[in-house]
């Protein structure tokens, strides 16, 4: 059976009964975890063990882990890695290798899409969503880290989301809660564009941004906007692998999240997430979500096709690598998570 078209939430460490049900019944392409999902490596590897016997041994199982302040996984049970930020101006190895440690700690879990790097601009003054989960302010810096470490994502066995495209940098508001309203001219927003269009045929899948983008569509934020999907995109940026949405829970997109659905695959993505958890809330998106499309199929083939076997690699010397080439700029305490979703 064909899945539908969406990545949907769960409520706890366990797959419940009804839960297996409704994916078997309604069956999504994937499932993404959040803290709530994530206890211990046991308890872990059992839940993604479960999603693949509900959904096939194909199933991509996402999770945010960027290091520094958004990571699932964290001590005492797992390594805690730094954020983007730390590796402005360090050697493109230690990302690479900061990466491959980071995914080889989630594809162990059973973990294969990480929805990571970040590709935003770092700019001074916008909302401190993005910060240092940004590796700069300068397009070629983090199109630089950003290749590096998605090749160290796709070197440990996992996809890489690279997000959120078209740029969130600018936002003065965050999508979790209302939406962001970008003004700048087209002329301006070629930066924003820029570290995507130099990513765009890496295999990684990218992720959308709830953001407006004034320039491009004066009434609809870009994941649900078909002229800035299909023109700034997939043309513009050239970007044709998998195109994922941020939460359709989120606050900055208004109304039901099954209609949203719609919108989203009819402007241009490929896949919708929806993040809450709650059955009922999964049950109507997933009883009205379209299916996954042949072309959509097509491309999450190719970026599986993109990574690499993790193996010959000794972890003490990438960490060895990394935090040499970093000097003292590990990360510190991380603050709060801005992209946590509790039920």
């Amino acid at each position: 059976m064909t899945p539908r078209a969406a990545i949907v939430g769960l409520s706890g460490p366990s797959l419940t009964a009804e839960e297996a049900a409704l994916l078997r019944a309604r069956r999504p392409a994937g499932a993404i975890l959040f803290a709530r999902n994530v206890v211990a490596p046991a308890q872990l590897r059992a839940l993604t063990a479960a999603i693949r016997e509900a959904l096939g041994e194909h199933a991509p199982i996402l999770v945010d882990q960027e290091g520094g302040r958004v990571a699932r996984l964290k001590p005492p049970h797992w390594e805690a890695f730094p954020a983007a930020a730390a590796f402005e101006g360090a050697p493109a190895p230690a990302a690479r290798a900061n990466a491959l440690l980071l995914g080889a700690a989630c594809v162990a879990e059973g973990l294969d899409v990480v929805c990571a790097p970040v590709l935003d601009l770092r700019l001074p003054g916008a909302h401190g969503v993005i910060g240092d989960r940004a590796f700069s302010a300068e397009p070629a810096e983090i199109a630089r880290l950003g290749a590096a470490f998605v090749a160290g994502l796709q070197d440990a066995g996992a996809i890489p989301v690279i997000k959120h495209i078209p740029g969130h940098g600018r936002a003065l508001a965050d999508s979790h809660h209302e939406l962001p309203r970008v003004g700048a001219p087209a002329a301006e927003l070629a930066a924003d564009i820029a570290p995507f269009r130099a990513l765009a045929c890496c295999g990684a899948w990218a992720m959308t941004a709830h953001v407006l983008y004034e320039a491009w569509d004066a009434a609809l934020p870009a994941t649900i906007s078909p002229a800035v999907v299909r023109n700034v995109i997939r043309d513009e940026i050239g970007f044709d692998g998998v195109l994922v949405t941020d939460d359709l829970a989120m606050g900055a997109l208004q109304g039901a999240s099954n209609d949203l659905a719609t919108a989203a695959l009819a402007a241009g993505c490929d896949l919708v997430l929806h993040c809450t958890g709650r059955l009922a809330d999964t049950a109507a998106l997933l009883a009205d979500c379209p299916r996954l499309t042949d072309r959509a199929a097509a491309r999450m083939a190719a970026a599986r096709a993109a990574r690499d076997a993790f193996r010959d690699r000794d972890p003490g010397s990438l960490r060895a690598l990394r935090d040499a080439m970093l000097g003292a700029r590990t990360a510190g305490p991380a603050g709060a998570d801005p992209t946590a979703r509790e039920a």
